[in-house]
């Protein structure tokens, strides 16, 4: 049986130049965590009159500057290869990635029709490699949050013109988190259209004590996540849109490997009352979470708080804190199920991105 992306009809008449087929007893494989940079994206923000500070300086002191230079050329070539990201889906075992932009290029600080330009140029990006294999590829289109009326017309453009599965978003825009009233209607379009949310933090908002040892990435990255989908939570974000699907990067950050202690404070403090009804694990069960975790403690103990139809594989291709056995680390955990494996491996993503298969010929 094949798999069919179903992108949009000009392409999806072209013929596809592989075929994505379940072999044997290999479980089909989805990727929702992997990036793509564009770099007209980045021609189109030095426009800015007040371009924001550089994004590598996210990652800390001169040193690790340095080593994320070195590291340039090998990244940009897996960011914009089409080929490239062919070969190593098929090293890694995958048969469909869910491209999505690099978080470097969310563009939130530039002016808004500026952000609408450079977003736009990111999609149409993404729905040309999807195009070039349409069996191989389906896409996470980027909005600019700063201005949430054009972040609403281009989720629309995305899901209704190109045929997207959803979008990817930061864990805060410039500071102000999700649960703010600003975007609810980016939140109420995204439920209305079906379209997937994937949650990808850049570093920490206060990097004052991370810039030694690369902890705005090591640290940073997932407690950026643990403060957005508490503010998701608590912020009632879920209470107000209940279908949204959320899929947290980094196995959710620390929040979804400690959710006792939400619920205990829902209890005893009036303050956890505001914009929820019922306890906060109950709106934590609704998210999804990925694999990029690096230990099977860690995965089997995601598993048990959440359930194995609510974990999907990530790799976060192509950067160096990803993990690129993604496959083998899910057969690996001796306490999961066959059916739990193949569910986490792909099965779950299949519903989540509507991979519809079809008959081979």
């Amino acid at each position: 049986m094949l798999f069919t992306c179903n992108p949009r009809s000009h392409a999806a008449s072209r013929p596809a130049s592989r075929k994505v087929v379940k072999r044997g007893a290999r479980s089909f494989a989805v990727d929702l965590h992997c990036h793509v940079h564009t770099p007209a994206a980045d021609e189109l923000a030095k426009q800015s009159a007040q371009p924001g500070a550089d994004p590598m300086a996210r990652y800390g002191n001169v040193r690790t500057r340095d080593h994320q230079n070195k590291l340039r050329a090998d990244l940009d070539r897996k960011l914009t290869s089409i080929e490239q990201r062919l070969a190593d889906m098929d090293k890694m075992g995958i048969d469909v990635q869910a491209i999505s932009t690099s978080p470097l290029q969310y563009y939130y600080a530039v002016e808004p029709d500026l952000g609408r330009q450079t977003s736009r140029a990111i999609n149409e990006r993404l729905a040309e490699i999807r195009d070039s294999h349409p069996e191989r590829f389906v896409a996470l289109g980027t909005v600019p949050l700063q201005a949430p009326e054009l972040a609403v017309a281009e989720l629309e453009y995305c899901m209704k013109k190109l045929g997207f599965r959803g979008i990817e978003i930061s864990t805060n825009v410039n500071g102000v988190d999700l649960s703010d009233p600003r975007f609810e209607a980016v939140f109420a379009k995204a439920e209305a259209l079906g379209a997937v949310i994937f949650l990808h933090p850049l570093g920490f908002t206060d990097t004052r004590r991370l810039n030694e040892h690369f902890l705005t990435n090591v640290i940073g990255n997932p407690l950026d996540t643990t403060v957005a989908l508490s503010h998701i939570v608590f912020g009632g974000v879920l209470e107000r849109h209940p279908k949204l699907k959320f899929v947290a990067a980094h196995g959710g950050g620390f929040l979804a490997h400690y959710p006792a202690r939400m619920d205990h404070a829902y209890r005893v403090r009036p303050e956890c009352h505001d914009h929820i009804k019922r306890p906060p694990t109950y709106y934590m069960k609704k998210i999804y979470f990925d694999t990029v975790v690096f230990s099977h403690a860690q995965l089997e103990h995601l598993v048990k708080l959440w359930g194995a139809d609510h974990v999907v594989i990530g790799t976060d291709y192509p950067y160096d804190m990803g993990y690129y056995k993604p496959v083998d680390f899910v057969n690996d955990v001796k306490s999961l199920t066959r059916a739990q494996k193949d569910a986490i491996i792909g099965g779950n993503a299949t519903k989540l991105l509507k991979l519809k298969p079809r008959r081979k010929n």
